[in-house]
């Protein structure tokens, strides 16, 4: 029963992977996500049931259009796979409780965003206006202990990053100050800063990376969501062993 369930997240992972994939492309785009049907971004092919099964198309297909040959994007099958497996460390994590609903939930809002803002350095208002809402009412029925902690998270989330956009005049994105507002719901205070953390810290070793391999200039812009969902995610289900490993190691 327990493999069957694990197979069952993971392959509504890869599915539900690839559609927000779709969500994360089109959004910022203001295209619908659901017309015209999935195609080649390079011989506008309308893409076959063969051509879209997660992961598994893109390995036969040898990452090309079978049309015109094409290189697709690795980002597709990557996102694919990560919603799949992280739908499977949900359950690992939570099983058959109602915080695996709020995990599934948090997953799918972070995929979205990575996706859209390493594309296009963009996290769309409908996505985040989405997902505010249906984190609420999840966190009212499976609440913090204080209740009251995800408004805390929520305003504080929002008023670091805002705070750090004032003072450095323009170096936080908007998209970027909401999502922590969102972010901040579903995590509580402790846990928002320690993503906070997480992603700046993350965020700062792919910068000098990018410098010393000559990638990006100094003061370029880079996107900050991909590591917001990477430092979200440690936090969500890690964030107390993180936080105790911190603690007692330089306390």
């Amino acid at each position: 029963m327990t493999v069957f369930i694990y197979s069952y997240l993971c392959i509504l992972g890869l599915v539900l992977g690839s559609f927000y994939n779709v969500v994360g492309l089109r959004i910022p785009e203001k295209q619908s996500i659901v017309r015209p049907r999935s195609h080649c971004p390079s011989c506008k092919r309308t893409l076959t049931t063969t051509d879209l099964i997660p992961v598994f198309s893109y390995l036969f297909l040898k990452g090309k259009c079978r049309n015109c040959h094409s290189k697709i994007s690795p980002l597709y099958p990557f996102m694919e796979l990560s919603t799949g497996l992280l739908f499977m460390l949900a359950f690992y994590e939570f099983g058959w409780t109602g915080e695996l609903v709020i995990a599934l939930t948090f997953i799918s809002l972070l995929v979205i965003i990575f996706v859209s803002d390493i594309v296009y350095m963009i996290i769309p208002n409908k996505v985040l206006v989405f997902f505010a809402p249906l984190l609420l009412v999840e966190r009212f029925i499976v609440p913090l202990d204080p209740w009251w902690d995800m408004f805390v998270g929520a305003v504080v989330g929002f008023g670091l990053l805002f705070f750090i956009a004032v003072i450095s005049k323009g170096g936080m994105g908007g998209g970027d100050i909401k999502l922590f507002f969102v972010l901040g719901l579903a995590l509580g205070l402790k846990l928002t800063l320690l993503t906070f953390a997480l992603a700046s810290f993350f965020g700062a070793l792919y910068g000098v990376a990018g410098m010393i391999r000559g990638n990006y200039k100094k003061r370029q812009p880079i996107p900050f969501g991909p590591f917001i969902a990477i430092g979200a995610l440690l936090s969500y289900f890690y964030g107390a062993e993180i936080l105790n490993y911190y603690f007692t190691m330089f306390y």
